[in-house]
């Protein structure tokens, strides 16, 4: 039974839907409803080619421009920004002088409002300023952020997947909606053009200058609960960025028990860690646990990256995460299936890969498109009171971005583990120092609050790695070391050659780096220094 009496009786029952207004750019589902509208002795307004695909669908409609006895007009721009169309969204039911007002200017009221916008958020790569400023919705935000607000006698229903609730809401509550109903779809509606308005505000000030917004949000859109977060007495939630594919944030998971917080973040660590080695390119593994790598190599082929990796520090690799920058083949599945593993990541799966992993694995295998460094330039971290925001590190170093400090200079060997090192030192928790041979990570160091004691860690961490494959320290002569950032003293420089390092590779600007590079020379080893610090928290 629709309320009537007052405002009062309105926030407590339930409202009939008798009058539509249905404004859609996605029109997924839309026969369907105003179907089922119609049916139901809904009277539906719509407008342009909204109001065309009903009438297709042999559903009685009427034009918004005969409801506000104006045509459209700005090539579409001004449609529904009327006050026949706002005052019968906005006016409070039971409020005499509303009832007076909408009666002396013959406007009728809404019940129910459908409406998604045009694409914007879809459609920011490769659209030039005109098309994008085009995209940008007016009338959508408007009407649904009026039927929001007087969500006490008016629904706002705001995408496809709402539809059925829609049907389902009305079923049951005898062609009406319940307060409970609206109150939930009001929610979700502003957080809708909140998140909409976002992504327009954060384009613009790009375009601007390259800068975020003065006042930034983060058009998220939640994905789905999580089991629990980081520890179990944590809720957590998976949300997405709402201009990308409804794909759990750019990850698709193909088989295992759903994926929990640490597996998300540990899986992303090893795509961010990934994106350093070209995608499709020579076989790249790396091994994240808790969110800093304890392998990493590249080889001729998956299962030798793996193997590879697996063998720098298998105690820490167990139920940890595995990543590969190429498809994973039966090879590859075969040995990783051997170990436990949480999750592994891939860019693709062979069938016979996924078929043996499914059956002798509990990991969660879990497919990428891009790398998180192609995803946008900014950051942010929350904490005490507000949030921090920051650039994205996708600073590569090249052979040529090297400055060589001592009197030896690495050996071309040398320069190409070097490189690799500092690759895997960037992803590594600072404080972080990293050994490598043969493009493999045979040592590393991570989350330190001394650089001399994660160079110590790292060498432990090798002679681990040499009992595991029963190698002697003389066939792994000539380490190159990372740091990912400045040795403060010699001390440091002096624990990495003492792990094995003969050339190292750091950022420099130490004021004691005449010091450091004199310790270098006396000890033999070649420096280079970068010029770029790597620091990660």
């Amino acid at each position: 039974m629709t309320k009537t009496a007052s405002a009062d009786d309105m926030e407590q029952g339930e409202v009939r839907i008798t009058r539509a207004l249905i404004s859609v750019h996605d029109k997924s589902g839309l026969a369907e409803l105003a179907t089922h509208l119609s049916e139901s002795g809904v009277e539906i307004v719509s407008s342009g080619g909204t109001a065309a695909a009903i009438r297709a669908a042999g559903v009685q409609v009427r034009d918004v421009s005969e409801i506000t006895g104006h045509p459209e007009f700005l090539g579409g721009r001004v449609k529904t920004l009327h006050p026949a169309i706002h005052g019968g969204l906005l006016a409070v039911r039971g409020d005499r002088g509303h009832d007076q007002e909408l009666l002396r200017l013959g406007i009728g009221r809404f019940d129910l409002v459908v409406a998604n916008f045009y694409p914007f958020q879809d459609s920011r790569t490769g659209a030039d300023e005109r098309e994008l400023t085009e995209l940008i919705d007016i009338g959508g935000p408007a009407m649904v952020r009026a039927a929001a607000k007087n969500h006490v006698a008016v629904a706002a229903v705001t995408e496809p997947a709402q539809y059925s609730g829609l049907v389902e809401e009305m079923g049951s509550c005898g062609g009406c909606t319940s307060m409970q109903y609206r109150r939930e779809r009001a929610a979700e509606a502003f957080a809708l053009t909140a998140a909409y308005d976002a992504a327009v505000a954060e384009w613009l000030a790009r375009s601007a200058g390259d800068v975020p917004s003065r006042r930034w949000s983060v058009p998220f859109k939640l994905e789905r609960g999580l089991r629990y977060g980081e520890n179990p007495h944590q809720r957590a939630w998976l949300y997405r960025d709402a201009g990308w594919p409804a794909e759990s944030a750019g990850l698709r998971q193909l088989e295992g028990d759903p994926a929990g917080y640490n597996n998300y973040a540990d899986a992303n660590a090893a795509i961010e860690l990934l994106g350093e080695f070209k995608c499709g390119g020579e076989p790249a593994c790396v091994i994240m646990k808790h969110g800093t790598p304890c392998g990493a190599a590249q080889s001729a082929s998956a299962e030798a990256a793996y193997r590879a990796a697996l063998s720098c520090d298998r105690l820490s690799a167990f139920g940890g995460v595995v990543g590969l920058n190429c498809r994973l083949d039966e090879a590859a599945a075969d040995a990783i299936a051997e170990a436990f593993v949480e999750v592994v990541v891939a860019p693709g799966y062979d069938d016979a890969a996924l078929l043996l992993l499914a059956k002798k694995s509990r990991a969660r295998l879990m497919a990428f498109e891009t790398v998180p460094a192609e995803r946008g330039k900014l950051e942010f971290k929350q904490i005490a009171g507000g949030c921090l925001v920051q650039e994205r590190d996708c600073r590569d170093v090249e052979p040529e971005d090297l400055t060589v400090r001592t009197k030896r200079k690495p050996s071309p060997a040398e320069l190409s583990d070097m490189l690799f090192a500092w690759k895997v030192a960037k992803h590594a928790k600072s404080n972080a120092v990293v050994l490598a041979r043969d493009r493999m990570a045979v040592g590393i160091g991570a989350g330190h609050t001394s650089r001399v004691e994660a160079a110590k860690a790292a060498g432990r961490m090798f002679r681990a790695h040499l009992e595991a494959v029963g190698g002697s320290e003389d066939s792994y002569l000539g380490l190159s070391a990372a740091s990912d950032g400045f040795f403060p003293f010699p001390d440091g420089l002096r624990a990495a050659a003492e792990a094995g390092a003969s050339a190292v590779v750091q950022p420099g600007g130490s004021r004691r780096d005449g010091e450091v590079i004199e310790a270098a020379d006396e000890l033999g080893i070649a420096m280079a220094f970068t010029g770029v610090r790597h620091f990660r928290h």
